[in-house]
């Protein structure tokens, strides 16, 4: 058994190939937004912006689609090539899992024919050590009798620790823990392993804070048919909040809202990565959310926008240089009261990219800010007053 892994296959993809690849199985049309999309991305290092030359850009959706469309056609055209063809060939985006019948005498050179078929595509490989090799999660093993089992895989590092049963946290999050570790476990592990599996995950919901109550009624629930059938739904809640779990008074407050008809969720608590300093170069004004735009005279103009802060405040300079009072109300302030907006000064005051909160959240800020020059108080957060 052996395992293929891609070096750094997303950013290796070749757009000029794939893009061809695209051309034969789809429209113009789809091909030219393909081109737009693929071709067209930025990122910004050390305040300066970079084009990506090649590749498809980490994190977008359009990346994995893309990456396992080249490598399906990679993979085709390098076996149909090989001199020795391996008995299985799995692959999952960048990793491959193999049985190879040949002796390892020749798997070098099916690595080298597999690293020779593209100058951007090269693969290290891994070998099975003790009748054993990990694939993804998956541990798999080579039993006695030569057929192969599988079971869940831990890296070395792994340490076992998840949200403990202790923490300050809602109780339906405590709990969603065990039954997906266990469904887990028996998503992956065969009949011989899932038994040696379960031990290990009652030792650790244990370690974690968690009641052997809770561990059996998790187990139980596991391993016992429902029946399917559903009720019919209701409708729709009017609206859904989003509260931080607070042992004492969050569950009084779901149920005012659940008379209300608006469902509640309850959001974690802030996190050790939230107060870690950010790796990535601040975006400035190039971020949609709420600003502030002030003026000599002391008075601010609070907005929100889901563009660029930058592209709405150029917006504002521009309806003051036409003489349009009407369209903005920094043009109106400085052209009625001939006073200076201090432009450069205008600043980020929340980066929100959801239309309702960012309407919520400026009109708490105009509400909350004692001196504005605001037209109006924006969203009406409260009716019947």
């Amino acid at each position: 058994m052996i395992s293929l892994d891609v070096v750094s296959l997303f950013t290796r993809v070749p757009l000029r190939d794939t893009l061809s690849l695209l051309e034969s199985k789809f429209e113009s049309d789809t091909v030219k937004l393909f081109h737009h999309a693929l071709t067209t991305t930025y990122f910004k290092y050390d305040g300066e912006f970079y084009e990506q030359a090649d590749g498809v850009a980490m994190g977008s959706p359009l990346s994995p689609l893309i990456a396992n469309f080249f490598m399906e056609d990679f993979e085709e055209k390098a076996l149909a090539t090989a001199p020795l063809r391996p008995k299985c060939f799995f692959r999952y985006v960048d990793d491959t899992f193999i049985v190879w019948p040949h002796g390892p005498d020749t798997l070098n050179h099916f690595l080298d024919h597999m690293n020779s078929q593209h100058p951007n595509i090269e693969f290290t490989m891994e070998t099975e050590k003790d009748n054993m090799i990990p694939f993804l999660d998956i541990l798999i093993y080579r039993k006695g009798n030569g057929r192969l089992g599988h079971g869940v895989y831990r890296k070395p590092t792994h340490t076992d620790l998840y949200l403990n049963g202790r923490s300050h946290h809602h109780p339906s999050q405590k709990a969603a823990v065990m039954p997906t570790l266990i469904h887990r476990a028996k998503s992956i592990c065969d009949s011989e392993s899932l038994p040696k599996e379960l031990l290990r995950l009652k030792k650790t919901f244990r370690q974690n804070g968690h009641n052997g109550r809770d561990i059996s009624k998790a187990l139980k629930r596991a391993f016992t048919n429902h029946n399917t059938a559903t009720k019919e739904e209701g409708e729709k809640p009017i609206a859904f909040a989003g509260l931080p779990f607070v042992s004492t008074v969050s569950c009084k407050i779901t149920r005012i809202l659940k008379r209300h008809d608006i469902k509640t969720y309850f959001r974690p608590p802030a996190k050790l990565r939230n107060q870690l300093v950010t790796a990535k170069d601040p975006c400035g004004l190039m971020t949609p959310g709420v600003y502030q735009i002030p003026c000599e005279c002391g008075q601010v103009y609070v907005g929100e926008t889901g563009r660029t802060i930058a592209t709405r405040m150029k917006e504002h300079q521009r309806h003051f240089r036409l003489g349009q009072p009407e369209k903005s109300a920094v043009a109106e302030h400085s052209i009625s009261r001939d006073h200076d907006i201090r432009w450069e000064n205008t600043k980020v005051l929340s980066r929100v990219d959801r239309f309702w909160e960012r309407l919520t959240k400026e009109a708490i800020l105009i509400r909350t800010t004692t001196d504005t020059m605001n037209r109006d108080a924006g969203y009406v957060l409260e009716t019947g007053a």
